[in-house]
């Protein structure tokens, strides 16, 4: 592949016949046996095999090669050891030379940077241990505990309000239960009943879970622990029991087909697919309706195919005048059998070893729990079984990197704010404890602005690596550790976000869990009512006031700041995509990188100082 694309980059320049590229990684012992094997049937066929240099099988040094190899394999090691005695016998040390790319070029094929991963942790590993010093120097203690004894308060009103509020998820099993014994058009029906009783449940179950850490004046550290498990629980109910509504109505619709004369012209109608094929954040160029248009040309195929083959079978029979409505008939039979088809294979699994309503069963929904996914399918892929070591090690990492998170806040954020809390405030604002004849006198209007730009500067770097902590912590150990023990084996929790070029390919690729909720429950349900554009606008204005929910909670404060960044995407992304500024990725990608560092120090400064 590295000499293909050297090929390529050649020609388009100009400048050189052949360019080296960095190798993706070395070929192994039994990837050398192969080449040799393939070299060695080319010959036999008489066709001629490329074989990949030396510089690209191994390191440099040279491979033995067996007495029974190929005569073509044992021509080139010939012509190898030729050319090195020939650079051996020059008087000078000769230094070899070619047209190759570094390492970080756009146009290196090399990928593993495996070592930068491990040099950022030697480097957060360096600020703990000196923080830990110059704390017991300064203190006599390795670490500040103002926020390690937050931790501790009121434990057990934590651990016991979260086990009350998974097991109240539950209550969707004997609802959808309820909802399909339902008659057929019945009141309690999913479409007409049963999904409004969900919704509702659903609001006031949020609501009493968000009501609970105010209520029982909980740190603002079991606020957000609870507070985004909270919103997880959410998507996974809401996933289950709308997905599961789904296959409940397929599956009265699939029964009512077995008496085709007592079904009404809506049940005959063909299957509706969702838009799956585009996704939310990709200009996608299929019409609304591209799956629906394949499966009437599909029924229309097999429809003509079937009706010529028995007009073949009928021969030169004279016609009595009733052709048309056998061909009509033939038809409805036809169209009858495939939906019948597609709404079989609607309550089947892909895999094909769970179909519904097998799987409304207790255990079936604590496995959902439990899983790494927002999205509830009627099965997963699974591992053959548990790596103990690799899910140690995550776990391991979780409270390593809760441990740093901590360190970074109490060392690096929780000063800077409060003295500049305490600058715009006085000091009695910022301990919250007096009245407002007690403060300071408050800075001008342009003090207050620099004190805030100030604050926001000085919260860049320690935002900067929360914010890649926070990634790791959850979408690379948190829910690795949880898919190990699931044996869940789709570990696609994100994409290379770190390249991205606009918010909307972040948005895409950061959160991929999320990202699929998404485009599932909230732009593929809406998009067929209120068209691609205004789907987009919801699906970020749901995505937003999710985000605002949770600051406000944390804040304890209702400002919008959170929310209007967010919304504030969207013109960003218009503008990014023009054709002044589409294409240029490393442009972008600073951009993109400038404004997420820049926007988490000043969302968190507005909220905790405005």
């Amino acid at each position: 592949m590295a000499s293909t694309a050297a090929d390529t980059s050649g020609s388009v320049n100009g400048n050189h016949d052949h360019v080296l590229r960095p190798r993706p990684r070395k070929l192994g012992q039994s990837q050398l046996s192969a080449v040799s094997n393939a070299s060695s049937m080319g010959g036999q066929n008489g066709h001629h095999v490329l074989l990949p240099s030396e510089s690209d099988m191994n390191s440099g040094r040279s491979t033995p090669v067996p007495q029974d190899a190929p005569p073509s394999v044992k021509s080139i090691s010939s012509a190898k050891k030729t050319a090195r005695a020939e650079q051996r016998r020059r008087i000078f040390p000769t230094i070899e030379y070619a047209s190759r790319v570094s390492h970080f070029d756009p146009n290196s094929d090399y990928r593993d940077f495996h070592g930068f991963f491990n040099l950022f942790w030697i480097g957060l590993a360096i600020m703990a241990i000196t923080t830990m010093l110059r704390n017991i120097k300064d203190t006599g203690y390795p670490m500040r505990v103002e926020i390690w004894s937050l931790f501790t308060v009121k434990l057990w009103h934590l651990a016991i309000a979260d086990f009350l509020m998974v097991a109240t998820t539950a209550v969707s099993l004997p609802l959808h239960r309820i909802f399909r014994k339902s008659p057929h058009n019945g009141l309690l029906t999913w479409k007409r009943g049963g999904m409004a009783i969900q919704s509702i449940y659903q609001v006031a179950w949020l609501a009493l879970w968000i009501a609970v850490p105010f209520v029982l004046d909980w740190t603002w550290t079991a606020q957000v622990f609870l507070l985004l498990h909270t919103m997880v629980l959410l998507m996974k109910m809401h996933s289950w029991a709308f997905y599961n509504g789904h296959l409940s109505e397929t599956e009265k619709r699939l029964r009512v087909l077995d008496n085709p004369s007592a079904t009404s012209a809506g049940d005959l109608d063909p299957a509706y697919f969702y838009p799956t094929s585009e996704s939310l954040m990709h200009d996608g160029h299929q019409p609304q309706h591209h799956q629906h248009q394949l499966q009437r040309d599909r029924r229309a195929s097999i429809s003509k195919d079937k009706t010529a083959d028995k007009s073949e079978q009928k021969g030169q029979q004279p016609s009595n005048g009733n052709g048309n409505d056998n061909s009509n008939g033939n038809e409805a039979d036809e169209e009858l059998s495939l939906l019948r088809e597609d709404l079989a294979r609607e309550l089947t699994s892909p895999m094909g070893n769970v179909a519904y309503p097998r799987n409304l069963t207790w255990s079936n929904c604590l496995d959902f729990l439990v899983c790494p996914t927002l999205c509830y399918e009627l099965e997963y892929p699974r591992t053959e079984k548990i790596d103990w070591q690799n899910l140690i090690s995550k776990i391991v990492a979780v409270f390593g990197c809760i441990s740093l998170l901590t360190v970074i806040s109490e060392e690096f954020i929780l000063p800077i704010l409060v003295d500049a809390s305490t600058r715009l405030h006085g000091p009695a604002a910022s301990a919250a404890a007096a009245s407002s004849s007690s403060l300071l006198a408050r800075p001008s209007t342009a003090e207050s602005l620099l004190i805030l730009a100030e604050t926001i500067s000085w919260l860049l770097f320690p935002f900067m690596l929360t914010f890649l902590l926070v990634f790791l912590v959850i979408f690379e150990y948190a829910l690795g550790a949880c898919a190990e023990l699931t044996c869940f084996a789709d570990r696609h929790f994100y994409s290379d976000w770190w390249n991205s070029t606009d918010w909307m390919e972040f948005s895409r690729e950061w959160n991929v869990p999320v990202y699929s909720f998404l485009r599932r429950h909230v732009y593929s349900a809406s998009r067929p009512h209120i068209g691609r554009t205004c789907a987009t606008v919801i699906t970020f204005f749901i995505s937003a006031l999710g985000h605002e929910v949770v600051m406000a909670c944390i804040t304890k404060k209702l400002r919008g700041y959170g929310f209007i960044c967010q919304m504030l995407q969207l013109p960003i992304v218009m503008l990014q995509r023009t054709q002044w500024v589409r294409g240029r990725k490393t442009l972008n990608n600073v951009f993109f990188w400038i404004s997420m560092i820049i926007g988490l120090s000043l969302i968190c400064s507005l909220y905790v100082l405005v």
